[in-house]
This record gives C-alpha cells, sequence and structure tokens, in this order.
C-alpha cells in the first residue's frame, strides 16, 4: 500500500479530487489517501486576539462568562471540518479510491508529520488557495512540511470551478 497524505485548506472539488488520482494512476501498487483537515480552535483564537490587542485585563474575565458562545462556535466549526473532510474522502471514492480522513485541532503542520508519521506516509499533497506572502517568505506549510519531512511533498492549488473560464 502507497499512502498519500491530503492536508487540505479547504473541500476537494471533483476536479481537485480527480488531479490527485490522476498523480498516481500509474502506480504499481494500491493507494490509500488520507484526507486531513485542519480545524480552527474558536477559544484559542479569541484569547488570541485579544492579548495580541493587549487589552487581556480588560476582558479576559469576559471570556469566562461567553464559554457557552465559544463552545457552541466550535461545535459548528467542527462540524463543518468533519463534513469537508466526509465529502473530500466520498470524492475520492467515487473515483474508486481507498480514502479516510479527519480534523485536527493541531497546528496544521504537527497534525501533518503526526499523521505521516502515523499511517507511514510515503508522500504529502496538500492543496491551498494561493497564499503570496507566506510563500514568498517560505512560510507556508509547503515549505514548512518539506523542513519537517523526510518524504516528497507537492503543493497544488485548489481549483474553484466558480472561476474557470468557460470554454
Amino acid at each position: 500500500m502507497y499512502d498519500v497524505v491530503l492536508l487540505v485548506e479547504q473541500e476537494l472539488s471533483g476536479t481537485d479530487a480527480k488531479r490527485v488520482v490522476d498523480l498516481h494512476q500509474d502506480m504499481p501498487e494500491p493507494v490509500k489517501y488520507h484526507v486531513l483537515v485542519p480545524c480552527h480552535n474558536a477559544e484559542a483564537g479569541v484569547e488570541a486576539s485579544i492579548s495580541a490587542l493587549g487589552t487581556a485585563d480588560l476582558y479576559g474575565p469576559g471570556l469566562a462568562t461567553q464559554r457557552n458562545d465559544l463552545a457552541e462556535a466550535q461545535k459548528a466549526i467542527d462540524t463543518e471540518a468533519k463534513g469537508c473532510s466526509g465529502r473530500s474522502v466520498e470524492r475520492l471514492r467515487d473515483l474508486g479510491q481507498t480514502a479516510e480522513g479527519g480534523i485536527s485541532h493541531d497546528r496544521p503542520i504537527d497534525a501533518l508529520v503526526a499523521t505521516v508519521k502515523h499511517v507511514q506516509g510515503q508522500e504529502v499533497i496538500i492543496l491551498t488557495r494561493s497564499h503570496v506572502v507566506a510563500e514568498f517568505f517560505h512560510l507556508d506549510w509547503t515549505n514548512s512540511a518539506r523542513r519537517h519531512l523526510g518524504v516528497p511533498v507537492l503543493h497544488l492549488l485548489e481549483h474553484d470551478p466558480e472561476k474557470t473560464p468557460a470554454p
């Protein structure tokens, strides 16, 4: 089995799934795809934002009363991420592939490294929108993954069918 870990920023479109599968069409062994969707931690994000503004003393105690709101927001975020992962896996399976997926609340690269180790992945594909500034400074997921992993890492830009010009 040849294990490929996909770190995706958003749900795989049908076109993206086909592009990924086409990369491995001539593999001599079966391929298994592991879709990983990073999931934002709502509470940590709010606390980090308030701290960055230097207003933690003003709003810190107020956060305690809003834990229920943050928990509800986290549920919604998790539900969306799980749906994204599930629909991406289904698109790969619809193309006759073996695939599984999940979400992670860890930093995306930490989650990617852990997943590659766990499944003994031989290849990583990162699908994102274009992030010109992060890519220019080599702070994007692809460059980080290459620094942390000893497997081939391919960066593909997500295909947005809404933006594709008609033939």
